[in-house]
């Protein structure tokens, strides 16, 4: 049966045109049916138009659901959870709790998808703060879980425990990993490294029945090292935003240096080649967005400059985190404890 995903209609800063082209690519290519949340008389006259253009005149599985009000990039997230009662994001995540769809999409507020999400979800059985996990490449073939990237600005070692669990749940049964290495983000791997919480959180990670590596540095992140690693939110947020700087910086400094050294027209091509495949190992929307694990639900939050193959991807791995069933998993290793 068709995987039933909740798209968040008005969430990207172009919204709606990225979902809507996201969603017809998502109903063209994967075995999903997509709800668009948003205002009707807005999102309807557009998905018709991209449906002339981009569905080839297939009927696809593309459905609207009436939301009359949405947050901005620009509202602040817990002003707007209490005022915006018929937001998308809220309508959306209704649907995901009264199980009428699996899983629910948004490019938009990442506070505020965070809040309503916990709000309208709530949080799993033994779990204390839902945290927000990122794929990240790796020079490996396996992707590595950073969490949590900016839910959680102060945390505790039990928090971070948790973290330990839920990413490595998502690492085994998204990403299909046997069996996830985990590691605690610090600034050396030798044990009595870090700071307070680093060096309290050390022990109680490793009496627990994981793969645990120990500490692991920044370059491990990127290094195939470890399947999952695990930090509070502000040391999270950071790293992935710098690690984004730093890839934009790449991209465009060795696309300088093509166009500079590259003569030959076969050499162009050539150099093209490497370089698209070399761009798209460095996208963000070949991930699809992060996963809001711990809530009793399936949630995923894409970057606000989402385009129509993130969008998609954001959808497949929704699809993905539903069919899985990661929330039992996480439920029951936390029991296990």
């Amino acid at each position: 049966m068709p995987i039933d995903i909740v798209l968040d209609a008005m969430g990207s800063d172009k919204a709606p045109d990225p979902e809507i082209r996201g969603a017809i690519l998502a109903a063209r290519h994967l075995d999903v049916r997509v709800h668009l949340v948003g205002p009707e008389e807005l999102v309807r006259p557009k998905l018709r138009e991209a449906l002339r253009a981009h569905s080839g005149g297939r009927k696809l599985p593309i459905f609207i659901v009436q939301a009359s009000e949405w947050i901005s990039m620009e509202d602040k997230a817990a002003q707007a959870v209490r005022s915006k009662r018929d937001s998308s994001m809220r309508v959306g995540l209704k649907m995901v709790r009264e199980g009428r769809a699996n899983g629910f999409v948004t490019a938009g507020n990442t506070g505020a998808a965070m809040a309503t999400a916990k709000m309208v979800l709530g949080s799993l059985g033994g779990v204390d703060r839902p945290a927000l996990a990122s794929v990240l490449p790796t020079s490996t073939k396996n992707p590595c879980v950073l969490l949590d990237v900016g839910a959680n600005v102060d945390c505790d070692p039990e928090n971070l425990v948790q973290f330990a669990v839920m990413g490595q749940q998502y690492s085994k049964n998204v990403l299909r990993i046997a069996n996830p290495r985990v590691g605690l983000l610090s600034i050396g791997e030798e044990e009595t490294k870090g700071n307070s919480l680093t060096r309290d959180t050390f022990p109680l990670l490793k009496a627990l029945p994981l793969n645990f590596l120990g500490n692991v540095e920044g370059r491990d992140l990127y290094n195939g090292a470890a399947d999952v690693v695990v930090c509070d939110g502000f040391i999270g947020n950071v790293a992935l935003k710098t690690s984004e700087g730093l890839a934009r910086l790449v991209r465009s400094s060795l696309r300088e240096s093509l166009k500079s050294t590259v003569t030959s027209q076969v050499g162009a091509l050539l150099s093209k080649k490497a370089f698209d495949n070399f761009k798209k190992r460095l996208d963000y929307s070949e991930y699809g967005g992060a996963p809001l694990l711990g809530v009793r639900g399936v949630c995923i939050v894409g970057h606000g400059s989402s385009n129509e193959r993130a969008i998609m991807n954001a959808i497949r791995v929704a699809a993905e985190f539903a069919k899985a069933d990661v929330n039992s998993g996480i439920e029951a290793a936390l029991a296990a404890r």
